[in-house]
Order: C-alpha cells, then structure tokens, then sequence
C-alpha cells in the first residue's frame, strides 16, 4: 500500500499518460483499485495504463507500469515488471526522477525487458516526462545492436577475400617524355645495325664476254 500523498501522485500520472497516449491508441486505465481493462491470465492482470489498437478487434500494443518511490522494489519488479515484460507488447515504465538507478539494476537483475524507462517530477502544478532508455523495437525501422553486431561478425566469403586486380600505375608525363627521346635517339643506332648486317649482293656467274 502507497502512502495516500504518493497514490494521489501516482493517479494522477495515469490520467495524464492516457491523454499522452490516446492520440496513437485506444487507452484504458487502472487508477487505484480499479480494474476496468484486464491483460493476461489468468488470473488477469491489472497494469496502469493498457494500449490497444483503435480497430474493433482492441488488440494489445502495450502495457504501462507508474511506479512510486515505495514501490520501486524488489517484489514488484519481480511480480509485476518480469510479467507485464512477458507480454510480448512493448511494456514501458514510469517511475520518479530519483528512482531511475533502483528501476534500472532491477531490470538488469531480474532479467526484465523494458521498451521504454521514463523518469517523471513534478514542476509547480505541471508534471515532466523525461525518456532516460529506450530499446529499440522490431518495427520502429531501427536495427538492435545485436544484429548489427552479427552482421560485422558475419564471415567473409571467398570472392570477397580475393584480392582487386591491381591496374598498372600511370606514367606521369614527364616519364613519357623522356621515353619518347630515348626511343628517337636510339632509332638511327638500329637502322645502321639492320643496314650492316644485310648481305652484299652476290655477282653474276657469267659475265659478258668483251
């Protein structure tokens, strides 16, 4: 059981995230000891704030836990988080500004996936919602680090370890030049060695008598 002041708070969160939330899904609520929209079961379970499809069907998209500074715990993250993340809906957490350390080793502890941790405090008559860690889902069009940590570790197959065949490097005009001259001069050098080693040309057997 919550101290009054703290379940006035927690109520009231609830009644904001519905309006937050109704814009994208069809919202129930479970302020205090209601229980007007059931998941589960059974026996079915009771979470804050219940997301649905805004088809005739109501499908379940997502559960939502407001949590108090006294019950930011062990047993009701162990009863309630672990089940609610069982769903397999993204379950998303509300918890106070100064409990976000406690939430988290939980999580982490009890092995409870959480779509989404929002931390909240109250400033004035106004209450702040602050998203402190998000995972990232399979139809948000982001890639889990799990999978982008396999795809890198993927092996490499044989044609891609083959090595590019290397093009010849090109000659820089200057180098051109230069082979250019070398060739003009040692052209006459092959013309004389050609012409010397021709032949002379043989004279006639007979000759012309005087």
């Amino acid at each position: 059981m919550r101290p009054v002041r703290e379940q006035l708070e927690h109520d009231r969160v609830i009644r904001l995230l519905q309006a937050k939330y109704k814009r994208k899904f069809e919202v129930a609520i479970n302020p205090g000891n209601e229980q007007n929209a059931p998941v589960g079961g059974p026996p079915p379970w009771f979470p804050d704030v219940v997301l649905q499809s805004t088809e005739k069907s109501r499908k379940l998209l997502g559960v939502v836990e407001v949590e108090t500074t006294e019950s930011v715990n062990h047993l009701e993250a162990m009863s309630q988080w672990a089940t609610f993340s069982r769903f397999r809906v993204p379950f998303h957490l509300y918890v106070p500004v100064g409990c976000i350390d406690s939430a988290r080793r939980l999580c982490v502890d009890l092995h409870v996936l959480v779509a989404e941790v929002w931390a909240y405090h109250a400033v004035g008559d106004q209450m702040r919602f602050t998203l402190v860690q998000r995972v990232a889902q399979a139809g948000d069009g982001k890639a889990p680090a799990k999978r982008a940590a396999e795809r890198d570790a993927a092996p490499v197959s044989r044609s891609a370890k083959r090595e590019p065949t290397r093009r010849p490097a090109a000659v820089s005009a200057p180098a051109r030049r230069k082979t250019a001259g070398a060739k003009a001069k040692a052209a006459p050098r092959r013309a004389a060695a050609k012409s010397a080693r021709k032949p002379a040309p043989k004279s006639s057997r007979t000759q012309k008598r005087r």
